[in-house]
């Protein structure tokens, strides 16, 4: 067990699970050529949101006959808008194994009404799949569960087809994990996670079926105008070429900018997906070899590459949350690892990004570190 300090740091600390860690060879004068003090409607404005989807559906493979849109209020404001405007039209099946997905539960069930049929599972777990009705119904789930690390095995569950939509919050998988984008129609996320962009905007991705449902049906509840897609019966086609509902940060879409120049640099996506697994493995590897640490995922096939969640084992621990704050205090303290502790309403613990922009030699650095913090931690308890 680890006593001594370390002798090697990590060179970026940054293991946050949002907004994460942006990539490293990051600068701010990469931002320079950012439209700022223009208005995103002039020329220059639509071009930079138009390369934004475009570089979007290149990187990720999105069809051609998919819309993205970029959308206000994060990847929350990108579901809650395909929450509002879609659900409704047939029965709804709901998904949840972490705080994120019971949130839309709560909204669908408590703010729209709907008498959806909830399906939910405990941290670290994952709902049966096998008995999700894809053919019949609507189903919204999270691709990752950004705040339990559980992410579904492989899209074989949803019909190929189906009459109902997937809706899909993908928020820390997109740049990730190989999205199929033929079993999703309605895929959200933010670029603050896997590619270490700014916060505060939203990606909604449709499939024909999701638009077709939008210029289908009305929903009985009004609307607020940033969730708005169709005008007079027909989808807002400005909103999927650069005409956004709302102001944008145009400093965050230059940052997005370069943050799709550097994945492609890295290879694309699946140099991102790479990148991803090696920086996991290595947090994998480490469980494996300490016997006071594990995984939250219970089933080795559904641990996430991204957020990494883990909980403490060990017998001596008395108090585990105060022990999980104590350790990521004492990495803190030091400037090892920046922002590692456990969402709040997850089980107490430890969460590690090891999204593509983190260095696996960060995470390689930091790990004997978590060792020595646990072995203190344990000392001053006794």
């Amino acid at each position: 067990m680890a006593t001594q300090q370390p002798a090697t740091r990590p060179a970026n600390p940054r293991f946050s699970s949002g907004p994460c860690a942006k990539p490293p060879t990051f600068d701010v004068s990469k931002l320079a050529d950012a439209a700022l003090g223009r208005s995103h409607r002039a020329a220059i404005g639509k071009d930079k949101l138009k390369s934004a989807i475009e570089g979007t559906r290149e990187v990720l493979g999105i069809p051609a006959d998919y819309r993205i849109g970029i959308v206000p209020a994060s990847d929350t404001g990108a579901v809650e808008m395909a929450l509002w405007s879609l659900l409704g039209a047939r029965k709804v099946e709901m998904l949840a194994w972490e705080s994120f997905g019971a949130g839309w539960v709560t909204d669908v069930v408590k703010q729209l009404k709907i008498d959806a049929e909830v399906k939910t599972a405990e941290y670290g777990q994952i709902v049966d799949l096998a008995t999700v009705d894809t053919k019949n119904n609507d189903v919204v789930f999270t691709w990752n569960g950004t705040t339990s690390g559980v992410r579904v095995p492989s899209a074989d569950w949803i019909a190929d087809d189906r009459e109902g939509l997937t809706i899909c919050d993908a928020t820390s998988a997109a740049f990730a994990m190989d999205l199929p984008w033929d079993k999703l129609d309605v895929t959200t996320f933010s670029w603050q996670k896997v590619l270490g962009g700014e916060a505060a905007h939203g990606v909604i991705v449709l499939s024909p079926a999701a638009v077709a449902r939008l210029e289908s049906y009305t929903p009985a509840w009004p609307l607020p105008k940033i969730f708005r897609l169709t005008k007079g019966g027909k989808l807002i086609e400005g909103i999927f070429t650069g005409a956004t509902i709302n102001t944008p940060s145009m400093l965050a879409v230059e940052d997005y900018l370069f943050a799709l120049d550097w994945a492609r640099s890295e290879g694309g996506l699946q140099g991102l997906i790479a990148r991803a697994d090696a920086n996991a493995k290595a947090v994998f590897d480490f469980c494996d070899a300490n016997d006071w640490i594990a995984n939250l995922a219970e089933d080795d096939t559904t641990r996430s590459n991204t957020s990494v969640c883990l909980k403490f084992t060990d017998d001596r621990i008395q108090d585990g949350a105060a022990f999980a704050k104590a350790v990521a205090k004492r990495l803190e303290a030091e400037n090892i690892a920046l922002d590692i502790g456990a969402y709040r309403d997850a089980p107490a613990g430890l969460r590690i990004w090891c999204g593509g922009t983190v260095e696996t030699s960060d995470l390689e650095a930091m790990l004997p570190w978590l060792a020595w913090a646990f072995e203190a931690e344990i000392t001053a308890q006794a």
